[in-house]
Order: C-alpha cells, then sequence, then structure tokens
C-alpha cells in the first residue's frame, strides 16, 4: 500500500513539472486566469457526471466545521495558485520557477506543525536542508558565492506564493474527514476556485490582451485540466492521506529536477553540471527527509 502510495506520489509530480513547461511555452498564447478557468472548466465537466449523485443531500449534512475546511480548500487548492504559477511564467523561466517549488515542503513542515501538530523529527529538517543546497547549487549556476547576488523577481514571488498556497492546501487536505466522496470534493473545491477566479478574469477580459483562446491556448489548458490538476489533484490526495502532508511534501523537491530535463526536452533549456549536481542533493534529501523513523524496542 505504501509502495503504491510513493509511485502515485511521483507521478503527480512528474504531472505538475510538466504543467510549468507548458505555462512557460504558451505564455504569450492566453492570459494566466482564463486559461486557468478552463482547466477548472474540464475537471468540472469531466467530475459531474460520476459526483453530482447524492451530492446535494451530502452537502446540506456537512457541519459548520466541515464547510469552513472546504472553503478554504477551494480558495487555496481550487485553481488560483495555479493561476499565479502560470502569471510568473511571465516574469521567470520555467527552469527558476520550478526551483521555488521547493519552498513547499518548508510551508508544509511548519504549517503541519502548527495546525496539524505533526512532529518534524530532525532528519526530515536535515533532509530539506542538503535538498536546499541542491537547489542553491543550481541557483548559483555552480559558484555558491553568486548567492549573495541573487534576488527575486515578480515571477519568483509569484511562484513562490502559489507554493504557500498549495502548502496551505496540503495542511487542509489533511483536516477532511471524507464527509464527500473523492470526486465530489473535487467537483466542489473546483466550483469554488473557479468562483474565486472570477474577478481576475474579468479583469484581464477587460485589460488583457491575451485573454482569448487560441488553438495552442486550448490545447495547453486541455493538459493542465486533465493531467495535472485532474489526475494530479487525485493523486496527491491519495498519497497525502497515506503519507502524511509532510512526508508527501518533503517529494516535492523532485520537481525542479524534473522540470530541467523537460525543460531541456521543450524549451531547449539545456542543463549544465552543477544541474545534475543540484538534482542528486535534492534526491538525496528528498530520500532522507521522508525516511520512516526507526521504532525503539519496548
Amino acid at each position: 500500500m505504501r509502495f503504491t502510495a510513493y509511485v502515485v506520489l511521483v507521478a503527480t509530480i512528474l504531472l505538475w513539472a510538466g504543467n510549468w513547461i507548458v505555462g512557460r511555452a504558451i505564455r504569450n498564447d492566453v492570459s494566466p486566469a482564463l486559461a486557468t478557468l478552463g482547466r477548472v472548466a474540464i475537471v468540472v465537466v469531466s467530475v459531474a457526471p460520476f459526483a453530482a449523485a447524492g451530492l446535494r443531500q451530502r452537502l446540506a449534512a456537512l457541519r459548520r466545521e466541515e464547510w469552513k475546511v472546504l472553503l478554504l480548500a477551494g480558495f487555496f487548492g481550487g485553481g488560483l495558485h495555479l493561476a499565479m504559477q502560470w502569471l510568473a511564467l511571465h516574469y521567470t523561466t520555467a527552469t527558476s520557477a520550478t526551483l521555488f517549488v521547493s519552498t513547499a515542503p518548508i510551508f508544509i513542515l511548519l504549517l503541519a506543525a502548527a495546525f496539524l501538530g505533526e512532529r518534524v523529527a530532525l532528519p526530515q529538517w536535515l533532509g530539506v536542508a542538503i535538498s536546499f543546497s541542491g537547489i542553491a547549487v543550481i541557483a548559483s549556476g555552480g559558484d555558491l558565492r553568486a548567492l549573495a547576488s541573487l534576488s527575486l523577481n515578480r515571477g519568483d514571488l509569484l511562484a513562490v506564493a502559489s507554493m504557500f498556497m498549495f502548502a496551505a492546501y496540503t495542511v487542509v487536505l489533511k483536516r477532511w474527514n471524507d464527509a464527500l466522496h473523492i470526486l465530489q470534493f473535487l467537483l466542489v473545491i473546483s466550483c469554488i476556485g473557479a468562483l474565486a477566479l472570477l474577478p481576475w478574469v474579468g479583469w484581464e477580459l477587460a485589460h488583457d490582451a491575451h485573454a482569448r483562446l487560441t488553438p495552442a491556448g486550448i490545447l495547453a489548458f486541455a493538459y493542465s485540466g486533465i493531467g495535472s490538476f485532474l489526475l494530479a489533484y487525485l493523486g496527491w490526495s491519495y498519497a497525502v492521506r497515506r503519507l502524511g502532508a509532510a512526508r508527501a511534501g518533503a517529494w516535492m523537491h523532485l520537481m525542479p529536477a524534473f522540470a530541467v530535463v523537460l525543460a531541456a526536452l521543450f524549451l531547449g533549456e539545456y542543463p549544465r553540471w552543477f544541474h545534475f549536481a543540484g538534482i542528486a542533493l535534492i534526491v538525496g534529501g528528498v530520500s532522507l527527509a521522508t525516511r520512516a523513523p526507526r521504532r525503539r524496542p519496548a
């Protein structure tokens, strides 16, 4: 069962890494919020036939605390953070943006400790530190002295903000008690996310010249809606429920590694030696951070 959860988790992260590549490739073909609304619409249309039966009765039976968790999950994970990712890719490269994915485990660890009472062991912190050293190697181009001169642009800040929202969604997800079937849960948070996106979409339609549908844009948000939203969210929910928020979050360090490879294949951003050194450190850190602690004999 745990092996299956790890396989699903790795496949989920690969789908999400591909989403950054697609977003960078079509950044001039469709606006971020409109593309995200299209992705959410694909999820709603795909899931609704399987989730509608009995949904009204289950929603009516939800307690106030359950509604609070559902609304928070929809706001943080229903689409708004995905639009922020694609907006970030207007100002920074796919490779650079995915480097900041590794901030998600830090946010998850802190939020899980604060709101879920999850214990963060020393090996987890050490694993995160090793993974961040891999990020530092990549970000500095192999010259760690250059770190002192690195600065965050708008794209970097948006990528970090998106990861914070995703971390909040992950922690909120751990509080959910299966009052809805998983497809019903996905349908509801997608609808909440769509509502949260509407003001942004309205602004784009009024002011953004890229707020239009093009063939490339339609293909992009079709992949994103089915792959990185529908399939990946189902996979992430499955993994978090079986592995825990902190352990699953530590595997987010793999996303920059996947993104470097995908960026080389599809965007012509070819890796150099420090990319591979950084990937090795990231994978080593993930392995340490997710290793189950040894139990003391009774």
